[in-house]
């Protein structure tokens, strides 16, 4: 699917880094050690956002300002690393943000959205709800509604993949979360442009696999709920476009537990003294769960993102899986 051209993405690359640096990965002894093989991380929770959604605000609200030059603003859907990297992006550019989230969302999450300069609007119990309000504000207020997969997004999150895979390009297979799927499809594309033989995995949460499903039925299918500590995951309905990169990219998807997810966030912080929020930890949960299968081979891993409430992940480290 040509949504774009390494030229395109090396364009994008042009753009971000005027605003952030390439994000640096490594491979940490005491991980490789737990894993069993040799583990490379990319490090997503090293942008100016703590996660890798900043890439796709840049490049999309530079599309935006070139093809609308009259919006007076956006409107958006997210858990936060989207709001986030739109918020900022917007109001960089001159712009209001209205960014929908679901009741109860991160509080820190929220208040850095806000202190980027968007104006926070809890609406729904969960993300597709906040999605269909989003939707309704835009058409209400004229404002630009920013969907979560976008051609303009994927460019700019596809400089992540070709980052990743320019570094250490002999991975045998690479675990990526899917929300929405801009992370995944963007490996997809970028391991397709390289003429790489690498594996991609999709990883979702067992409370939240809509993805996992859709591929397995080979069509698309919305699950009653998606309640999580993988907030970044938290998707109930799959996007259409995403689900004819990844079922068709993928090598599998792979569901992990939230007693996965909360292991895996305390053997990052042990390992590596990095925080991972429960997104950002789900590759790492997925490729343990794999670990005899890929024993000798070599694995690369998404850390994409670190925003965890404080209160949250203290309870993650003092032994607990929080219920959602």
């Amino acid at each position: 699917m040509a949504l774009f051209t390494l030229d395109d993405i090396r364009a994008a690359q042009q753009l971000i880094y005027r605003e952030m640096p390439p994000t640096p990965q490594y491979s940490w002894p005491l991980i490789n050690a737990a894993v069993g093989t040799q583990v490379w991380v990319k490090h997503e929770n090293h942008t100016p956002t703590g996660a890798f959604k900043i890439r796709g605000g840049i490049t999309f609200m530079d599309w935006l300002k070139r093809t609308h030059p009259d919006m007076r603003g956006i409107v958006t859907a997210t858990r936060g690393n989207h709001g986030q990297a739109q918020a900022r992006a917007a109001i960089a550019a001159g712009l209001i943000a209205k960014i929908l989230v679901p009741i109860g969302n991160s509080v820190e999450k929220n208040a850095a959205m806000t202190h980027f300069g968007g104006e926070v609007i809890e609406a729904g119990i969960d993300f597709d709800m906040a999605r269909g309000a989003a939707a309704r504000i835009a058409k209400e207020e004229n404002l630009f509604l920013v969907p979560s997969f976008h051609p303009e997004l994927l460019r700019g999150v596809a400089t992540y993949a070709l980052e990743f895979f320019s570094a250490v390009p002999d991975l045998d297979t690479v675990y990526v979360p899917i929300g929405c799927g801009s992370g995944i499809c963007s490996m997809i594309l970028v391991r397709d442009m390289l003429g790489l033989k690498t594996k991609i995995v999709g990883v979702v949460s067992q409370q939240a696999d809509c993805a996992k499903q859709s591929v397995e039925a080979g069509r698309l299918i919305e699950t009653a709920t998606a309640n999580t500590l993988a907030d970044g995951m938290a998707v109930r309905i799959p996007v259409p476009e995403a689900f004819e990169i990844y079922a068709k990219g993928a090598d599998h998807i792979v569901a992990i537990s939230d007693d996965e997810v909360a292991d895996a966030m305390r053997l990052y912080f042990s390992a590596t003294h990095n925080v991972a929020e429960g997104a950002g930890a789900a590759p790492l949960a997925a490729l343990m769960q794999e670990r005899a299968k890929m024993a000798g081979k070599k694995a690369g891993i998404i850390l994409c993102g670190g925003n965890v409430d404080s209160a949250l992940f203290a309870r993650v480290l003092n032994g607990e899986t929080p219920i959602f």
